[in-house]
């Protein structure tokens, strides 16, 4: 069989069409050379470019395990050293303390994050962005337990924004029960005739004209637990949700807790109750926001009743400031230490308790327009066991003043139990003499300015660093100043020193004693003023500036004052505004540090205080 020769195909043309063939390839090899490096560029310089230049990385929050629930950013990533990349992960909650990094707690990555370059772009790091650590200081302020509180004096529109009150709801037999058996509150006193009528005691009859018409009643000097408690039901800004509150009250009658245990019981049955409080407050949650630091609790007794110390059973008193939990808390005394921090004092309950403020303006325009005959007067008893008492040259001096009224309290019958023969020697005088009682205070001091008259006090623990909430700390404006040892050693004369004072000068000191009234009693338990802040308004109103002050200076990072002493507790309070640390005073020398075994009050103050319980004793006779 022949097989059919090739096609013969000329070599010229053969060349030709091989060539066209090869520029053919060359073309397209170069086409798709362009478009890889074209893709490629793109790729680079638009996709990656855009992602790594031109905008932050966005971390899907799924990145973020639920897990770690972090409270801490990690420096183990680099990409969260930028706080929009944390914010973006959804790391909202930052340290109370510090807005640091804190390597702590790990933050896992989704794993697509691995593949991807990741370029940190200084220009948008915390350190030079102001706002991205506006934001982060502000997250690390919301943090703090108590912001919901504090974020109420914003709201404007709120009329209780920023001055609401938690009362702590205590078991009965922190309250309650005692009132129910109160002829045991008191060894030498039925007290139940003075916790009746919501602590005020009987109402007082008016003869003889001294008092106005409403609103006087015969009230213990020791009563203001019961008063206190009742005015603060009348407050107009309680609250059911403790994350509003400005502060937090415990309704415990501390004062009527010691008064039944003083005289013949042991230590442990002494302190059972405040052991028994602290242990229930502790428990609660309210208590774990501040550990204590925004509650407070009134006591209507003089501090020393309340600060045993030691264990040794013939100490006086119980030990209920010296608890740790205790020292947190604000206790309102009728009087304080000035070597402790966690007393106050507010005034002691006088015998007038309006329930409307046209009865406080009828009483002052009344205490304005007596003709006070006596230039000045003393009501009270010598101290002959106590030899740095000035008692008894007090009572010489006005013994032999035609210018001074004397009322002697003594055994027996006497005036000074009068409530109505006392309000009208006050009321006749244009100075009353206010020295030491058994402890640096005496409710006296109340009385007599109630009554429009000057005080005329001889240490300054007698009323300048006690009240402090209560009265100007520019004491000239109210009161006259005789140091102790003026009268004590250089037997000064006190009425030639007040006659030295000009009647233009005791006319405008007087007057501010009569302003000051308001602020000096507390009002009908069963109602509230309208218009005028009362002893209790003042003293919740203090303690709600204290704890606020408190919570912002730990937002922003700062103490209350510079290398604070507590043994100096007394002189912060008389700092100007923005002071922050204290120095010498010209009432050093009254307020020398304790020595040891000597108690708090230079001499014994656990004697002071069972001197008082025997003078009331005495009174009672």
């Amino acid at each position: 069989m022949r097989r059919r020769s090739p096609i013969n195909i000329p070599r010229g043309q053969m060349e030709k069409g091989s060539s066209k063939n090869q520029q053919s390839q060359l073309c397209l090899l170069a086409c798709l050379s362009a478009f890889f490096w074209s893709l490629l560029l793109y790729f680079h310089f638009i996709v990656l470019g855009g992602t790594v230049v031109d905008e932050p990385l966005k971390l899907d929050p799924l990145s973020v395990s639920s897990e770690s629930a972090p409270t801490h950013l990690t420096n183990s990533r680099p990409f969260l050293v930028n706080p929009q990349l944390a914010n973006d992960a959804q790391l909202q909650d930052l340290p109370a303390t510090s807005s640091k990094v804190s390597p702590k707690t790990e933050v896992k990555m989704d794993s697509s994050l691995k593949e991807r370059p990741i370029v940190v772009n200084s220009l948008t790091s915390e350190a030079n962005d102001p706002s991205s650590s506006s934001k982060s200081e502000e997250k690390r302020k919301l943090s703090f337990p108590f912001m919901r509180a504090l974020q109420t004096n914003e709201n404007k529109s709120d009329p209780c924004g920023g001055r609401y009150i938690y009362v702590h709801k205590l078991p009965p037999r922190f309250n309650e029960d005692m009132l129910k058996e109160c002829k045991k509150l008191s060894l030498w006193t039925n007290m139940c005739k003075f916790t009746s009528n919501a602590g005020m005691g009987p109402p007082l009859e008016n003869e003889e004209g001294v008092f106005s018409n409403t609103g006087w009643y015969a009230t213990n000097q020791f009563a203001v637990d019961v008063i206190f408690n009742n005015r603060m039901k009348q407050y107009d800004c309680i609250t059911h949700d403790s994350s509003l509150a400005a502060a937090i009250f415990v309704p415990f009658y501390a004062g009527f807790d010691i008064a039944r245990y003083l005289w013949g019981y042991n230590i442990s049955v002494r302190d059972a109750a405040s052991l028994d409080l602290v242990d229930w407050l502790m428990k609660r949650p309210e208590w774990n926001i501040m550990e204590g630091k925004d509650h407070f609790l009134v006591a209507g007794r003089i501090t020393w009743d309340f600060r045993r110390l030691s264990e040794n059973e013939n100490d006086w008193g119980n030990k209920l400031l010296f608890l740790p939990a205790a020292r947190n808390m604000s206790m309102l005394v009728v009087e304080s230490s000035p070597w402790n921090a966690n007393d106050f004092g507010i005034p002691y309950p006088t015998y007038f308790h309006p329930a409307r403020d046209s009865d406080v303006f009828l009483w002052q325009d009344r205490m304005r327009k007596l003709d006070r005959k006596w230039l000045l007067s003393f009501a009270g008893a010598p101290r002959p066991g106590n030899p740095k008492s000035i008692r008894g040259q007090i009572i010489d001096q006005c013994r032999r003043s035609e210018g001074c009224k004397l009322m002697e309290c003594d055994f027996g019958e006497s005036k000074c139990h009068s409530p109505s023969s006392i309000m009208q020697m006050f009321q006749s005088s244009l100075f009353c003499l206010q020295p030491q009682g058994d402890s640096y205070t005496r409710r006296s001091a109340f009385d007599s300015m109630l009554a429009g008259c000057i005080p005329v006090f001889f240490h300054p623990g007698s009323a300048y660093t006690q009240y402090t909430w209560h009265l100007p700390k520019d004491y000239t404006k109210y009161s006259v100043f005789i140091p102790e040892d003026d009268i004590r050693k250089r037997n000064v004369s006190i009425e030639e020193r007040l006659k030295q004072i000009s009647p233009e000068q005791v006319k405008i000191m007087r007057e501010e004693v009569i302003s000051l009234i308001p602020r000096l009693i507390y009002a009908d338990p069963r109602s509230k003023l309208e218009t005028l802040s009362d002893a209790f308004d003042v003293a919740v109103q203090a303690v709600i500036d204290k704890v606020t002050r408190f919570r912002r200076n730990i937002v922003e990072g700062r103490s209350e004052y510079d290398n604070f002493i507590e043994e100096n507790s007394w002189k912060y309070a008389l700092l100007d505004e923005g002071q922050r640390e204290v120095g010498s005073h010209e009432w050093d020398p009254f307020f020398s540090k304790p020595k040891e075994g000597e108690g708090d009050n230079g001499g014994s103050s656990a004697e002071a205080a069972k001197n008082s319980w025997k003078n009331e004793q005495r009174s009672q006779s």
